[in-house]
Protein backbone atom coordinates (compact mmCIF):
# COMPACT_ATOMS: atom_id res chain seq x y z
CA UNK A 1 0.00 0.00 0.00
CA UNK A 2 3.06 2.69 0.78
CA UNK A 3 4.12 1.57 -2.94
CA UNK A 4 1.15 3.61 -4.33
CA UNK A 5 1.49 6.75 -2.16
CA UNK A 6 5.17 7.38 -3.28
CA UNK A 7 5.29 9.83 -6.48
CA UNK A 8 7.45 9.42 -9.19
CA UNK A 9 9.42 13.01 -10.61
CA UNK A 10 8.11 13.96 -14.25
CA UNK A 11 10.11 12.58 -16.96
CA UNK A 12 10.11 15.99 -19.07
CA UNK A 13 13.51 17.30 -19.64
CA UNK A 14 13.58 20.40 -17.34
CA UNK A 15 16.49 22.95 -17.61
CA UNK A 16 18.39 23.12 -13.88
CA UNK A 17 21.15 25.44 -13.33
CA UNK A 18 24.11 24.13 -11.73
CA UNK A 19 26.71 26.45 -11.27
CA UNK A 20 30.60 26.13 -11.99
CA UNK A 21 31.85 24.96 -9.14
CA UNK A 22 34.73 27.82 -7.59
CA UNK A 23 37.80 25.54 -7.06
CA UNK A 24 39.64 27.13 -9.98
CA UNK A 25 39.76 30.53 -8.10
CA UNK A 26 39.96 29.20 -4.21
CA UNK A 27 42.92 30.83 -2.42
CA UNK A 28 46.52 28.95 -2.73
CA UNK A 29 49.84 29.81 -1.33
CA UNK A 30 51.26 32.51 -3.76
CA UNK A 31 54.51 31.61 -4.89
CA UNK A 32 57.59 32.77 -3.52
CA UNK A 33 59.43 34.23 -6.48
CA UNK A 34 56.60 36.11 -8.16
CA UNK A 35 57.14 39.63 -8.93
CA UNK A 36 55.58 42.19 -7.45
CA UNK A 37 54.71 44.06 -10.91
CA UNK A 38 52.88 41.14 -12.10
CA UNK A 39 51.04 40.42 -8.89
CA UNK A 40 47.32 42.43 -8.99
CA UNK A 41 45.32 42.77 -5.81
CA UNK A 42 42.23 40.36 -5.29
CA UNK A 43 39.54 41.47 -3.38
CA UNK A 44 36.78 38.82 -1.95
CA UNK A 45 33.14 39.94 -3.32
CA UNK A 46 29.82 38.05 -2.37
CA UNK A 47 28.48 36.74 -6.06
CA UNK A 48 24.27 36.08 -6.75
CA UNK A 49 24.31 33.27 -4.26
CA UNK A 50 25.64 34.53 -1.89
CA UNK A 51 29.41 32.89 -2.11
CA UNK A 52 32.56 34.92 -1.78
CA UNK A 53 34.75 35.26 -4.72
CA UNK A 54 37.39 36.62 -6.16
CA UNK A 55 38.00 39.87 -7.79
CA UNK A 56 41.06 42.27 -9.33
CA UNK A 57 40.28 45.00 -6.95
CA UNK A 58 39.86 47.62 -9.93
CA UNK A 59 36.96 45.55 -11.17
CA UNK A 60 35.33 45.13 -7.82
CA UNK A 61 32.54 47.50 -7.59
CA UNK A 62 32.37 50.44 -5.11
CA UNK A 63 31.99 49.70 -1.62
CA UNK A 64 28.45 51.03 -0.30
CA UNK A 65 28.52 53.07 2.04
CA UNK A 66 26.84 53.69 5.21
CA UNK A 67 23.46 56.55 5.24
CA UNK A 68 23.70 59.06 7.70
CA UNK A 69 20.79 58.93 10.31
CA UNK A 70 18.02 60.92 9.57
CA UNK A 71 16.48 63.71 11.94
CA UNK A 72 13.89 62.98 13.13
CA UNK A 73 13.30 65.94 15.47
CA UNK A 74 9.52 67.51 14.43
CA UNK A 75 8.93 70.04 12.31
CA UNK A 76 5.83 72.39 11.86
CA UNK A 77 2.64 71.49 10.17
CA UNK A 78 3.02 74.57 8.04
CA UNK A 79 6.45 75.69 6.56
CA UNK A 80 6.77 79.06 8.51
CA UNK A 81 7.42 80.81 4.74
CA UNK A 82 4.16 78.89 3.79
CA UNK A 83 2.73 81.06 6.60
CA UNK A 84 4.05 84.34 5.50
CA UNK A 85 3.19 84.02 2.03
CA UNK A 86 -0.62 82.80 3.55
CA UNK A 87 -0.83 85.54 5.58
CA UNK A 88 0.06 87.93 2.94
CA UNK A 89 -2.94 86.67 0.78
CA UNK A 90 -5.69 86.84 3.43
CA UNK A 91 -4.77 90.31 4.41
CA UNK A 92 -4.07 91.38 0.83
CA UNK A 93 -7.73 90.09 0.03
CA UNK A 94 -8.78 91.54 3.05
CA UNK A 95 -7.85 94.73 2.03
CA UNK A 96 -8.75 94.38 -1.23
CA UNK A 97 -12.10 93.81 -0.01
CA UNK A 98 -11.83 96.90 2.24
CA UNK A 99 -10.95 99.29 -0.46
CA UNK A 100 -13.67 97.77 -2.68
CA UNK A 101 -16.25 98.00 -0.41
CA UNK A 102 -15.21 101.55 0.42
CA UNK A 103 -15.47 102.55 -3.27
CA UNK A 104 -18.66 101.25 -3.57
CA UNK A 105 -19.79 103.53 -0.57
CA UNK A 106 -18.50 106.53 -2.07
CA UNK A 107 -19.85 105.98 -5.63
CA UNK A 108 -23.13 104.75 -4.07
CA UNK A 109 -23.29 108.39 -2.37
CA UNK A 110 -22.23 110.30 -5.34
CA UNK A 111 -25.23 108.56 -7.06
CA UNK A 112 -27.50 109.47 -4.36
CA UNK A 113 -26.64 113.10 -4.08
CA UNK A 114 -27.09 113.03 -8.18
CA UNK A 115 -30.76 110.95 -7.60
CA UNK A 116 -32.03 112.41 -5.01
CA UNK A 117 -30.18 114.80 -2.63
CA UNK A 118 -29.86 117.07 -5.61
CA UNK A 119 -33.69 117.24 -6.59
CA UNK A 120 -34.80 117.96 -3.46
CA UNK A 121 -32.39 120.92 -3.27
CA UNK A 122 -34.05 122.38 -6.56
CA UNK A 123 -37.63 121.63 -4.99
CA UNK A 124 -36.87 123.74 -2.23
CA UNK A 125 -35.71 125.91 -4.40
CA UNK A 126 -38.69 126.45 -6.22
CA UNK A 127 -40.27 126.80 -3.07
CA UNK A 128 -38.69 129.46 -1.96
CA UNK A 129 -39.14 131.33 -5.70
CA UNK A 130 -42.78 130.84 -6.02
CA UNK A 131 -44.64 132.97 -3.69
CA UNK A 132 -42.79 135.85 -5.60
CA UNK A 133 -43.62 134.50 -8.57
CA UNK A 134 -47.48 134.27 -7.98
CA UNK A 135 -47.43 137.72 -6.67
CA UNK A 136 -48.37 136.93 -3.53
CA UNK A 137 -45.60 137.17 -0.07
CA UNK A 138 -43.28 140.09 -0.66
CA UNK A 139 -42.90 140.01 -4.16
CA UNK A 140 -41.26 143.22 -5.79
CA UNK A 141 -43.96 145.72 -6.97
CA UNK A 142 -43.67 147.05 -10.84
CA UNK A 143 -45.59 149.74 -11.68
CA UNK A 144 -46.24 150.39 -15.13
CA UNK A 145 -46.87 154.12 -16.77
CA UNK A 146 -47.98 154.49 -19.94
CA UNK A 147 -47.92 158.37 -21.35
CA UNK A 148 -49.82 158.91 -24.60
CA UNK A 149 -49.09 162.39 -26.30
CA UNK A 150 -51.23 163.32 -29.46
CA UNK A 151 -50.05 166.58 -31.60
CA UNK A 152 -51.59 167.81 -33.96
CA UNK A 153 -50.20 169.76 -36.66
CA UNK A 154 -51.35 171.41 -39.77
CA UNK A 155 -49.06 172.14 -42.15
CA UNK A 156 -50.61 174.25 -44.72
Amino acid sequence: MNEHLTHEPAKSPVAVHHPQPLDLYAPVPSPTAAPYGERQPVVWVPDAYGRMVPMPKHLAPAPVQPMEPRDLTPVPLLDPLAQRFMGAGLGGGALAAGVGYGVGEVVNAAAGISGGALMWAAVVLVALRAPRALGGGKGSTVNIRRAVFKRNRFHG
